[in-house]
């Protein structure tokens, strides 16, 4: 590993810190280096806070005078919630910029590059690349695509089974894992159901960790038919309640829900269901950047089907249901061959005691 990538990996390492903090901002670290030495370190800390690189200088203060900066994205250039970066970069003198990857955001897009070498400032674009895909690749996503980043995620038997014939699925994963899975929450702007699970398991979907968020949920009920006595209406005051659902919902359901503090989100239906592509638009527009999907087996499914899963997260159970009526966690129109099916890459796997976490993304933009 040459001493760029070395620094630029500690950058990586502080910009995760930010993982639901910053967004819909992307993750940014920031490292300065002199004569070999970090000065300086800083990251994007929370919405609307000074930027990594701000940060970064502050910390190395006179320092910065001929030394280099290492940014996991490229320096911005305009004015938003806080002054260009760029500008911060300049004052303080210093001499070489080096940084992973390209601001996909129109507003710096490539400027921020070109402000730093008309004030004679020398870049480096491109160290560890990949990695800063993969790090902010919901914030890529959203720029891209309009759309928030999707996570499918579901815990399984050995044999694929997310409950028995009867619906009973407590507790297919373990303690660890269910503590696990709540610290994700905390990193979600939000969490999405189908109503059949509300029915079926009346979830709460809040997250029960020192988290950093509270993740919006996010009912997807073309009819409109949430139980309003269900514990997600119960805790409304704790956790926004977003229902999706489509114009042929009954006007005393919608009525209902919006009564009890719901917000009603009508998009187009499909085949006489809520139209997830659409959905996701909403959402984009509401600059959700990440949302965390939890079933059931027709909304996964509709999503493989129309390809809107970004990433996967397994929690497989060593145990066995049997049983062909037992749950399984994706339906839908499926493939009809196994060279169809829905192929996933970067494939890791780890264990939350005798469980196991498989962990599968696709680049889909």
């Amino acid at each position: 590993m040459s001493d760029s990538e070395k620094f630029m990996k500690m950058a990586f390492d502080l910009a995760e810190k930010g993982r639901g903090l910053v967004e819909p901002n992307p993750l940014v670290g920031a490292v300065i280096v002199k004569d070999g030495q970090i000065v300086g370190k800083g990251r994007h800390e929370f919405f609307g806070g000074p930027h990594a690189e701000v940060n970064a200088i502050n910390n190395a203060g006179d320092l910065c005078k001929g030394a280099e900066i290492y940014v996991t994205l490229e320096p911005c250039s305009h004015f938003g919630k806080t002054p260009p970066c760029v500008e911060a970069i300049k004052r303080a003198g210093i001499s070489k910029a080096f940084f992973a990857v390209e601001d996909p955001n129109p507003l710096t897009k490539g400027k921020g590059t070109a402000i730093l070498n008309e004030a004679g400032i020398k870049v480096e674009e491109g160290v560890l690349e990949e990695e800063a895909h993969v790090q902010n690749a919901p914030f890529f996503k959203l720029i891209a695509k309009k759309m928030p980043y999707v996570i499918a995620k579901w815990a399984m038997t050995l044999d694929g089974k997310i409950a028995t014939q009867t619906g009973d699925s407590k507790w297919i994963s373990n303690e660890k894992s269910r503590n696990y899975v709540h610290d994700l929450r905390g990193k979600m702007d939000a969490i999405m159901v189908g109503s059949g699970t509300v029915i079926a398991d009346d979830p709460l979907l809040t997250c029960r960790s020192k988290a950093c968020r509270t993740p919006k949920r996010i009912i997807i009920d073309s009819g409109a038919g949430l139980p309003l006595n269900s514990k997600l209406i119960r805790t409304i005051n704790e956790a926004e309640v977003i229902v999706a659902t489509t114009n042929k919902a009954r006007a005393d359901n919608v009525k209902g829900l919006e009564d009890a503090g719901c917000k009603i989100l009508r998009v187009k239906e499909t085949n006489g269901l809520v139209d997830l592509s659409e959905t996701l638009k909403e959402l984009g527009r509401m600059s959700l950047t990440n949302v965390m999907v939890e079933g059931g087996g027709m909304i996964l499914g509709s999503l493989f089907d129309n390809g809107l899963v970004d990433k996967a997260m397994i929690f497989v159970s060593p145990k066995i249901i049997g049983d062909a009526k037992a749950k399984s966690p994706v339906s839908g129109r499926g493939a009809i061959s196994v060279s169809d099916a829905f192929q996933f890459e970067n494939v890791k796997s780890y264990q939350c005691d005798d469980d196991t976490v498989i962990e599968a993304v696709i680049r889909n933009y």
